[in-house]
C-alpha cells in the first residue's frame, strides 16, 4: 500500500500528503517533460497522411498554380486509412491539411483553393472532417500539418499573410476537436506561382511569423495541442527524413541557440545533453521513397528489413516514429504499403512476444537508503510509475537479473523514469555464459525508451551497469526477450552490361524468380553472377537453411540493360570517368561544374538504340558528406542528336533532406539521345554530381 500511495503521490493524484511521505523521494534534475510531453511520447507509433493535389499532378512539391478541380479522387474512403493504421499498432494520424502549394483539404472560410472548389463530393466534402470522425470510431488521435510557406498565396512574405495563416489555425484547432499535434514544415520561402507573380519570395523563418505570438494564440485555443517543428516547438525534428535518432539522444536542446540560428539540424539527431529545455525528438520517413504518392514507386515499398531498422533506431533510440503512407490516387492506402506495413507489424510482435525478466532474481549495487519503494524490483514489476532509484551522488551502480535456468536472449528494452529527468550518460550490459562475464554492449543514453538489438547469449545471469549519470538515476523498466532470427533480404544488382549479382549476408542460400511470382526453396538457386539484358523484374529470398527461415521478398526491377549507351558529350567535367552516371551503380558518382565552369551545365547520352520513354530517373551522389545536389533541371529527347525536344523542366522537390532517386514522367515519346541540364543546384552551389541517369520505359 505504501508504494501505491507513494505512487500517487508523484503522479499529482495525491497531493495532501505530508513532508515526511517525501522525505527520500528523489528530486527533479535538469529541465522536464510536461505531461503532454510524456502522453505524446507514449504514444510511441503514429501515420502521416501526405494525399492533397500534388497526388494528381504527380510532383512532391506543388508550384501553387495547380487547379483545384485536379482534386477528384475515385474512392476516397479515410475510414481505410484509419483501420490501416489501427491494425498497425499506430496510435494516430497527421494529415496534411495544406502543403506548400496552398491547396486546403477542409472548406476554407479565408480562400477558394480548397476543396469546396473541387469536383470532390461536388465541393462540399470536408477531408479534415471525415478523418477526425474516423479517428474518433478508431480510437486514434488527430494531428494536422499546416504548411507555412504557401507558394498560391500572393501576400505571402508580407503582414497579411500571417493573419491568413492564423486564421486557418484557428479554423483547424477549433472545428475538428482535439488535435494532438501541429506539425509545422521547415520549409519556407523561395519560388511560386505567388497569385501570379511567379517569383521568388525569402523570408526569415525565425521571425516572419513571429513565433511566440503564434504558438500562444494556439495554446490559448488548444492547450492540448503539441507543437512540432519551427519556432519554441515541445518536440524537434530528427534532423534527416530517413527515420532514425543518433544512439546517443538527448530529450533536451539548447532551443534558445536554436531560435538564434546557432545550432544545424544534424544536432537534432542526438539533442544536447546541456539544453536548457525538454524538446524530444520525433523521427518522420515515408514508406516509400516520396512522401506523395507516385504510381511508379508501387514496387519500391521500402524493405522489411529497412522498416524493421526503422522501428530499432527510432523507437528503439528515444524518439516517436511519424511513418508515412502516402494515399494514393483512389483515396486509400495502397495494397503493397498495407501488406509492408502487416509484415513489420509480425515481425516487431514476434520479437517482444515473451519478457524473460520478470521471474528472474533481481539485486542492485545501490539502492535509494535501502528504501523498498526504490528498490531493483521496480524495473520488472510492469508499473510505469515505479522505479528503481540510487543515492542522489550515486552515478555509478549495476542491477542484475538471475535466471533459474540458462536463458537464451538478443533484445535489452529499458526506460528512464523521465518525470524526474534524463539522467543516465553512459551504460553497459554484460552476460554471464557459463560462469563468465561478458560484455555484450556497451552505450550511452537511455531517455524514454532504449531497445538494444544483440547477437544472441545464453547467460545464466545479465546485469545492466550505469556507468556515469547526470545524477542519480531512476529506472522504471528493463526487459529482456529471445527475437526469433531475422533472415535479411538478399541485395540485388545489375551493372550496365545486364550482368546480375544477388548477395545475402551470412552465408544464407538464395533463390530467385525472373517471372515476376515470388520465390520460394523450391525456385531458382542462385550461384554464381548471370548475364540478363532484357527488362524483367527479379524476385528473390534469402533461406536461413539451418533454421529453416526465410528472408522477405526482395524485389528488383530493370529496363533494357545499358551496355549500348555511351556518354558523347559534357559541357564541364572529367571525361574519362563520365561514363559512372550510366554504369549501374549508385555508389559512384561524376561532377561537373564549377566556380569558372558555371550553371548550367549539360551532359548528353546515346542509348545506341531508338527507344520509347515514358520519363528519367535521377540518383543524387549517395556517397560523402557534400553530397553536390542539383535542385532544377531541363530534360530533352532527340532521335538524331540534331533536333531536340524538351519533355521536362523543373525541381527536385525536397531533394536537399531526401536524396533519394527522382522519378520524372511524360508522355511516351521516341528517343535515341538523351540531354540532360543542371540548371541550378542547392544552395546556389555550381559544383553538381549524379550518381546514374536512368530512363522510365
Amino acid at each position: 500500500m505504501k508504494k501505491i500511495f507513494l505512487s500517487l503521490c508523484l503522479l499529482g493524484v495525491i497531493s495532501n500528503v505530508s513532508s515526511q511521505e517525501f522525505a527520500n523521494a528523489p528530486k527533479p534534475f535538469g529541465p522536464l517533460p510536461t505531461q503532454k510531453q510524456i502522453d505524446w511520447q507514449e504514444m510511441e507509433f503514429y501515420a502521416f497522411v501526405h494525399f492533397s493535389l500534388n497526388t494528381f499532378t504527380n510532383k512532391e512539391w506543388g508550384y501553387g498554380d495547380e487547379s483545384p478541380e485536379l482534386f477528384n479522387p475515385s474512392q476516397l474512403d479515410v475510414r481505410q486509412w484509419a483501420r490501416v493504421v489501427k491494425e498497425a499498432g499506430m496510435k494516430g494520424i497527421i494529415l496534411v491539411a495544406k502543403h506548400h502549394d496552398g491547396f486546403c483539404l477542409w472548406p476554407s472560410a479565408y480562400t477558394e483553393r480548397s476543396v469546396k472548389n473541387s469536383p470532390w463530393e461536388n465541393g462540399k466534402g470536408d477531408l479534415v472532417k471525415e478523418l477526425a470522425e474516423a479517428c474518433k470510431e478508431y480510437d486514434l488521435k488527430l494531428g494536422l500539418y499546416l504548411s507555412p510557406w504557401d507558394r498560391n498565396h500572393p501576400q505571402y512574405g508580407k503582414p497579411e499573410y500571417i493573419t491568413y495563416f492564423r486564421n486557418q489555425l484557428k479554423e483547424l484547432l477549433t472545428n475538428y476537436g482535439d488535435v494532438f499535434e501541429m506539425w509545422f514544415d521547415g520549409a519556407n520561402g523561395g519560388d511560386g506561382y505567388y497569385g501570379g507573380a511567379n517569383e521568388t519570395r525569402k523570408i526569415n523563418s525565425l521571425t516572419y511569423y513571429n513565433w511566440d505570438e503564434t504558438y500562444k494564440m494556439i495554446y490559448d485555443i488548444a492547450p492540448k495541442t503539441l507543437v512540432w517543428g519551427v519556432g519554441p516547438s515541445e518536440a524537434r525534428w530528427i534532423g534527416n527524413e530517413e527515420g532514425r535518432a543518433g544512439k546517443t539522444n538527448w530529450s533536451l536542446l539548447r532551443q534558445k541557440d536554436e531560435l538564434a540560428g546557432k545550432v544545424h539540424y544534424s544536432e537534432f539527431m542526438s539533442g544536447h545533453e546541456d539544453g536548457e529545455k525538454w524538446v524530444p525528438g520525433e523521427a518522420d520517413v515515408s514508406i516509400r521513397p516520396g512522401w506523395f504518392y507516385h504510381a511508379v514507386e508501387d514496387d519500391k515499398v521500402r524493405s522489411l528489413d529497412e522498416m524493421v531498422d526503422i522501428y530499432y533506431e527510432s523507437i528503439g533510440r528515444n524518439a516517436t516514429l511519424l511513418l508515412n503512407l502516402p494515399v494514393d490516387r483512389r483515396g486509400l492506402v495502397h495494397e503493397n504499403d498495407e501488406a509492408r506495413l502487416k509484415e513489420l507489424v509480425a515481425t516487431i510482435k514476434a520479437d517482444f512476444k515473451t519478457e524473460l525478466l520478470a521471474g528472474a532474481k533481481v539485486q542492485a549495487s545501490n539502492t535509494r537508503a535501502v528504501d523498498s519503494n526504490f528498490g531493483p524490483q521496480n524495473v520488472v514489476d510492469g508499473n510505469k510509475n515505479t522505479y528503481w532509484a540510487t543515492d542522489d551522488k550515486v552515478k555509478q551502480a549495476a542491477i542484475e537479473f538471475t535466471f533459474k535456468k540458462p536463458t537464451a536472449i538478443n533484445r535489452i528494452l529499458l526506460q528512464e523514469y523521465i518525470k524526474l529527468g534524463q539522467r543516465v550518460k553512459a551504460f553497459s550490459v554484460e552476460a554471464n555464459v557459463n560462469g563468465q562475464w561478458k560484455t555484450i554492449a556497451n552505450e550511452t543514453t537511455i531517455g524514454y525508451k532504449r531497445i538494444l538489438r544483440l547477437d544472441r547469449v545464453t547467460a545464466s545471469a545479465i546485469r545492466v551497469n550505469i556507468l556515469d549519470a547526470k545524477a542519480g538515476f531512476v529506472i522504471s523498466t528493463i526487459q529482456a526477450y529471445n527475437a526469433p532470427t531475422f533472415v535479411k533480404e538478399p541485395q540485388i544488382l545489375r551493372d550496365k552490361n545486364g550482368l546480375v549479382t544477388i548477395k545475402s549476408e551470412d552465408g544464407n542460400a538464395v533463390y530467385y524468380t525472373l517471372d515476376g511470382k515470388n520465390p520460394s526453396e523450391k525456385s531458382i538457386l542462385y550461384k554464381t553472377p548471370f548475364t540478363y539484358n532484357k527488362a524483367v523484374t527479379i524476385k528473390a529470398i534469402s533461406r536461413n537453411t539451418k533454421e529453416k527461415i526465410n528472408s522477405a521478398v526482395k524485389m528488383a526491377k530493370y529496363g533494357v540493360s545499358k551496355e549500348k549507351w555511351k556518354v558523347i558529350s559534357v559541357s564541364s567535367g572529367d571525361t574519362k570517368t563520365v561514363e559512372k552516371i550510366i554504369d549501374g551503380d549508385a555508389s559512384t558518382d561524376w561532377g561537373f561544374g564549377n566556380d569558372e565552369n558555371k550553371l548550367p551545365q549539360s551532359v548528353i547520352i546515346d542509348m545506341g538504340e531508338l527507344m520509347e520513354i515514358k520519363g528519367f530517373t535521377y540518383i543524387p551522389q549517395q556517397v560523402g558528406n557534400n553530397l553536390n545536389l542539383i535542385s532544377n533541371y531541363e530534360f530533352y529527347t532527340s532521335e538524331d542528336n540534331i533536333t531536340w525536344t524538351k519533355q521536362s523542366e523543373g525541381e527536385f522537390s525536397n531533394i536537399k533532406h531526401n536524396p533519394i532517386e527522382q522519378f520524372k514522367s511524360f508522355a511516351a515519346v521516341k528517343a535515341r539521345f538523351l540531354r540532360f541540364v543542371a540548371t541550378a543546384g542547392i544552395g546556389k552551389g555550381q559544383s553538381v554530381s549524379i550518381a546514374e541517369i536512368s530512363i522510365i520505359e
